[in-house]
């Protein structure tokens, strides 16, 4: 029983993340883009190629996932989703699938931008946690983090390198007080 409840949470949890994303992409497609960083789309790529680890259906046969395992991914969630509703409020239409710099963009500071600069991002890891601990084999969990972080990484360093080159001093001064995806990790 505790399996389909978890199962039940998971899709209901990325049916309500995907839904994050609706109006800023609306409010975004008005904006103009003054600057783009193509580099981010190998990031993106990984990022799409670790949430498809996570959901391939490779494991042993008989394998069970444990409870504490969707207990883990239970908890994980509602958080992540809320995450990215915060986040994309936040945002509003300066929100971007690819890393980019609009027209009046500003640098956001505000919610979720106050504890980590990517705060899509920490809720995508928390969404690809939720995935693995409800549905994944760990040797493809494993995997997908890997490269999950990988393409992360590409992209964070893609965005902080455009921000920083619009906002310049601002931004440095953002980034050296405000940790990039993962809360107390540098």
């Amino acid at each position: 029983m505790l399996k389909i409840i978890a199962l039940c949470e998971l899709f209901a949890c990325w049916l309500a993340w995907v839904l994050a994303f609706v109006k800023p992409r609306r409010q975004a497609a008005e904006q103009k883009e003054v600057a783009r960083a193509p580099t981010s789309k190998w990031g993106i790529g990984l990022v799409m190629l670790s949430f498809a680890l996570t959901w391939a259906y490779v494991r042993p046969v008989g394998y069970e996932k444990s409870a504490a395992s969707l207990i883990a991914s239970m908890v994980l969630g509602p958080p992540s989703v809320a995450l990215a509703w915060a986040a994309t409020r936040h945002l509003g239409k300066q929100w971007r699938y690819q890393a980019a710099v609009s027209e009046g963009h500003e640098l956001v500071q505000t919610g979720p931008y106050r504890w980590v600069r990517h705060p899509i991002y920490a809720s995508m890891l928390g969404m690809l946690l939720t995935t693995g601990f409800c549905w994944t084999w760990w040797p493809m969990f494993v995997a997908a983090v890997v490269v999950f972080l990988i393409g992360t990484e590409i992209r964070t360093r893609t965005e902080d390198r455009l921000l920083a080159e619009h906002f310049g001093q601002s931004f440095t001064a953002y980034r050296s007080r405000v940790r990039a995806y993962i809360p107390f990790v540098r």
